[in-house]
């Protein structure tokens, strides 16, 4: 025997309908014999198939235990590692350091590990979401390429990517990145202005000193931290957010990133010298996430800042 009390997210369908779905062993034939036998009541009365469920009512199954078995859900997520570096975390958002090599939302090759499928995974054995009770689905605010390290921000409910979203479009959300890029840089701090044409179908873009048809207007600026030989440690704050680019743009200065096989002198090689490393929070109005206001937050352990201090950029 089995007994339920109808939730609000269950409400509205029909007996046999909601029979159907819990247990995977029971047979229609079998069901609908029941219902007429009365062995399958709400409320302690006598049901039929069609009849519509109420938030609250109560279901009853006099039946055998071997038909009753409820379906056991697979959650792809929970196939996903649980390998995570949490900067930050609070009731409504998180803040991930995403590993060079992770993808942040599946493809047609990696579906099941990735950074969005762990985010799940964490949560719902925390306790603190589950897909069979919540209608928001755990989402990232922000991506950053697979071959790019760094801070991206994991939303823990709708108001909160809602303000996240529009916080990043509106440049509230200041982002700073690391990057090695080849030669020495002639001045030791200088804000950048050109134009970026992307190609959908190469996934690609390129830059221009003018604007063309279909280009946007780009700003980056940098300042030097380090250099040695040939090779500079600049960070880099965007004040535009295109695709590709830091990449692209110091690529048209003269200054490709290490390791960038689309835009730089490796060809073949696809771990580009880049880490978004640090966010700042700027917020105009207040707002749910009112408490993040002029906080600062910074990745530790940064594989790109021990590779240039080790040299291991020629």
């Amino acid at each position: 025997m089995k007994s339920f009390i109808i939730s609000s997210k269950d409400a509205g369908q029909r007996v046999d309908r909601f029979i159907q779905k819990s247990f995977e062993h029971l047979p229609k034939s079998l069901m609908y014999k029941e219902i007429r036998k009365k062995n399958i009541k709400v409320n302690k009365k006598r049901c039929t198939p069609e009849q519509i469920l109420l938030e609250s009512d109560l279901l009853e199954l006099y039946l055998k235990d071997d038909v009753l078995k409820e379906k056991e859900k697979h959650y792809d997520f929970l196939k996903a590692s649980t390998d995570l570096d949490i900067i930050y975390e609070d009731e409504n958002i998180i803040l991930f350091n995403k590993k060079v090599g992770i993808l942040c939302h599946p493809d047609g090759k990696d579906y099941v590990d990735n950074l969005v499928a762990r985010f799940k995974r964490y949560l719902f054995e925390k306790g603190d979401w589950n897909p069979e009770k919540s209608t928001f689905t755990p989402s990232l605010a922000n991506r950053i390429d697979r071959n790019t390290g760094g801070i991206v921000i994991g939303a823990k409910n709708a108001e909160a990517l809602k303000i996240i979203n529009d916080k990043i479009k509106n440049r509230e959300i200041e982002k700073y990145y690391l990057t090695v890029v080849h030669g020495k840089m002639q001045k030791n701090k200088e804000t950048i202005t050109a134009y970026l044409k992307k190609d959908e179908r190469k996934n690609m873009v390129s830059i221009t000193d003018n604007k063309c048809d279909g280009s946007k207007k780009i700003i980056t600026q940098y300042k030097v931290i380090d250099y040695y030989e040939d090779a500079s440690l600049l960070e880099v704050k965007l004040l535009t957010g295109r695709t590709h680019q830091i990449r692209a743009h110091l690529a048209h200065i003269g200054h490709p990133l290490f390791g960038d096989g689309k835009y730089g002198k490796e060809q073949g090689r696809y771990r580009q010298a880049l880490y978004s490393y640090k966010l700042k929070f700027n917020f105009s109005d207040d707002n749910m996430l009112s408490y993040l206001d002029k906080k600062e937050f910074q990745a530790e352990n940064i594989n790109l800042l021990d590779d240039f201090k080790e040299r291991k950029f020629i």
